[in-house]
């Protein structure tokens, strides 16, 4: 049997417990990833006994809870509170997701709360996401048309419109991308499905006028076609959208040379 040893100081060990202070007697243990890159020590597992009479229906408000009442110096991204920024990205009860739209009552047992996978952790729950980032600058995800400014909207049939629909509204959280394991493997090099989704986004869209440039730019073996149609993206997505299908579409338009 293969046998693989992790380095020292990415071994994950037993961190501090926090005993409920309130009395209540409905109380959750939640069980958080914490590292603080600035201590020099390993990671671990912070376990936290948290009121949830007086607790809000989401993870996010959780979290919230134990950072205001309990323990100040635990690092997490949020903002909207509403699934439309993507801040708030996380692993919880291993599944990737939002935790401002995912409701503690729909985890059985402790709350178990981590990074996304495979991201460099820059503190606790806080991942890297430059990498993801630069490549979605690479794709140009803006209108390219020679259409003068004139004050005249740039109009769509309906039907061209309807085309944007599943993909437009991405908000970039990378549940999708963090769930890959071609993205985890390749991840500087493959695209990824976040970025491969708003690829297509401009690739369909008719106002554009750079279609066949949007297609040869994405048309690599490791930029595209490390997709081998594991389908964990369109489960992770929070939005319900379908990276999978986009990235079958771009290849079809390839492989068609309808552009």
């Amino acid at each position: 049997m293969v046998q693989i040893n992790l380095p020292q100081n990415s071994k994950i060990k037993k961190g501090k417990y926090y005993k409920d202070q309130t009395g209540s007697k409905n109380i959750r243990k939640v069980n958080v990833y914490r590292w603080d890159p600035s201590t020099g020590e390993n990671p671990s597992i912070d376990t936290y006994e948290v009121d949830m009479d007086n607790c809000p229906s989401k993870i996010l408000d959780v979290l919230n809870k134990i950072k205001n009442e309990i323990d100040s110096s635990l690092a997490y991204r949020r903002s909207c509170a509403h699934g439309v920024c993507g801040s708030c990205a996380m692993n919880m009860d291993g599944k990737n997701g939002l935790a401002c739209t995912r409701p503690h009552a729909e985890i059985k047992g402790d709350i178990n709360i981590y990074p996304l996978p495979h991201l460099k952790v820059l503190k606790d729950l806080i991942g890297d996401l430059s990498v993801l980032y630069k490549q979605y600058e690479s794709i140009e995800p803006w209108l390219k048309n020679s259409k003068k400014d004139d004050g005249i909207e740039n109009l769509q049939t309906r039907k061209d419109r309807e085309k944007l629909d599943g993909l437009y509204e991405c908000i970039m959280c990378a549940c999708c991308s963090t769930s890959c394991p071609s993205y985890w493997w390749n991840g500087e090099k493959y695209l990824g499905p976040a970025v491969l989704l708003q690829a297509y986004r401009w690739i369909i869209d008719s106002r554009d006028e750079d279609r066949k440039e949007r297609l040869q730019k994405v048309a690599d073996e490791l930029k595209l076609y490390r997709c081998h149609t594991i389908m964990n993206c369109t489960n992770a997505c929070p939005k319900g959208l379908n990276p999978a299908k986009a990235i079958a579409e771009i290849k079809k338009m390839l492989v068609t040379s309808k552009y």
